[in-house]
């Protein structure tokens, strides 16, 4: 009989045995979770060991220590960098300025030139003629603005060096056409106390009448009633 029983059980007719565990499900996960983090701590603290022993955790920090000296060195050198480029700016800005004030002296050098060349030309005028004796007018200039006004210029000599100082008037007259119609008219305005010693030059601008064309302009120096020099100019 247990001969039986035993080959039963032995035999694919035997009855399904079911094996149950003892934990649940929960905690078998939570001490594989603990058994993972174990072993990862091992790992890890492994391989810190292995780096001391090796010594690459010197080197790390050595490096580490090196490229934060050459980062504050190219930081240094960017900032003077920027300090050389904003002193260039300066300079550039200085320069700039100096070749301004440079083209304004020049400008006025070369307006101080005209001025010097038309001084030239008057005192060119002075040198008396081997023929002129006396007081006389060496130069008469005039000129129509816009056919409203008229420039003027006058310059008076006395040839002889001795000479006494002139006392006179200088007298302007002008003469033309007004619509059409021949015209002519002494200006008393321009008639003003003159006194010469060596030369005297004399200018003015005077305001033309409506519709008034200057052909012929005429200065005269009076002393007294007495016309002691006279010239005129004709516009072409």
């Amino acid at each position: 009989m247990r001969l039986r029983l035993l080959r039963r059980r032995l035999t694919i007719s035997a009855p399904r045995v079911a094996i149950r565990s003892a934990l649940p499900w929960p905690v078998r996960w939570l001490a594989l979770a603990v058994v993972l983090g174990f072993c990862a701590a091992v790992a890890l603290w492994a391989f810190e060991f292995g780096k001391s022993i090796a010594g690459l955790d010197t080197v790390s920090r050595e490096e580490l220590l090196h490229l934060r000296t050459e980062v504050a060195r190219l930081r240094e050198e960017g900032q003077d960098q920027q300090t050389v480029a904003h002193t260039a700016e300066s300079l550039l800005v200085a320069e700039r300025t100096a070749k301004e004030g440079l083209m304004a002296q020049v400008k006025q050098l070369e307006a101080d030139n005209r001025t010097l060349r038309e001084d030239l030309g008057f005192f060119e005028k002075l040198i008396p003629a081997a023929t002129t004796e006396g007081l006389a007018i060496r130069s008469l200039q005039a000129e129509v603005l816009g056919g409203m006004q008229l420039r003027w210029q006058v310059l008076v000599i006395q040839a002889s060096r001795n000479a006494p100082d002139f006392q006179g008037r200088l007298e302007l007259v002008l003469a033309g056409t007004q619509n059409g119609q021949p015209w002519s008219q002494n200006l008393p305005a321009q008639s003003q106390p003159l006194q010469v010693r060596q030369y005297r030059r004399v200018e003015g601008l005077v305001n033309l009448p409506p519709n008034a064309v200057v052909k012929t302009v005429t200065a005269r120096v009076l002393e007294g009633a007495t016309v002691r020099a006279t010239q005129s100019m004709v516009f072409e």
